[in-house]
């Protein structure tokens, strides 16, 4: 059985759902789903079969000081990433899957603790987004946080985080909030989500700064 408990398919009137088979139930279960929706002519569409990975909600954040004017990024290896065919170690936001009814702002608050044994007093939301839409269900709520830059040594490297449990293995680092910007949009930032929130900050670093500053 999964460890996760995967809510139903919510109902649509331009969705009808044929039959529903779980071919998987590890950590994350993946369903076999063949449904018929409605196309923009205004007909039904054939029957389709579609693989749905259920990942569920997740959270994220993007760790900014607005003193200092740096953010505070996390490094950890990742296996699809190696199977893709790049360097296995990603460059990331706090990041982590919401439990059955947690408030996605706890859910990136309890993973800030625990991935960087870090804490944001002020907390912007970004906005929802989807990771993989054509074959995951997996939802993304993003935000922003004030934090205060931890000390770091000659490389930038604040210190080590993650769940010994889960077998984290998590480098923290602090960079330039421009220097962080300008890797983001010269494309060296393959996770999609650390890209979002830099791109963000890029547009709206000048707002928050006043509005963090002042308060």
């Amino acid at each position: 059985m999964s460890d996760r408990s995967t809510p139903p398919i919510p109902l649509h009137p331009d969705v009808v759902i044929e039959s529903e088979r779980r071919v998987w139930s590890g950590r994350f279960p993946l369903d076999v789903v063949k449904f018929r929706h409605r196309r923009f002519d205004g007909a039904m569409s054939e029957t389709r079969t579609w693989e749905l990975w259920r990942r569920g909600h997740a959270s994220a954040l993007i760790p900014y000081d607005p003193v200092a004017d740096v953010v505070v990024l996390i490094e950890q290896f990742r296996f699809p990433a190696l199977a893709a065919g790049i360097d296995p170690t990603l460059v990331e936001l706090p990041a982590g899957l919401c439990e059955p009814n947690e408030d996605p702002a706890d859910t990136i608050r309890r993973e800030m603790g625990e991935e960087m044994h870090m804490e944001a007093d002020r907390i912007e939301r970004i906005g929802g987004f989807m990771l993989t839409p054509g074959g995951a269900d997996e939802f993304c709520y993003l935000y922003a946080g004030r934090v205060a830059a931890p000390p770091v040594d000659r490389d930038g490297i604040a210190g080590h985080g993650g769940e010994a449990v889960e077998s984290e293995d998590i480098r923290v680092r602090v960079w330039p909030a421009d220097k962080a910007i300008e890797a983001a949009f010269a494309g060296q930032f393959p996770n999609v989500i650390t890209a979002l929130g830099l791109f963000w900050l890029a547009a709206k670093r000048d707002w928050l700064r006043q509005k963090w500053m002042i308060s």
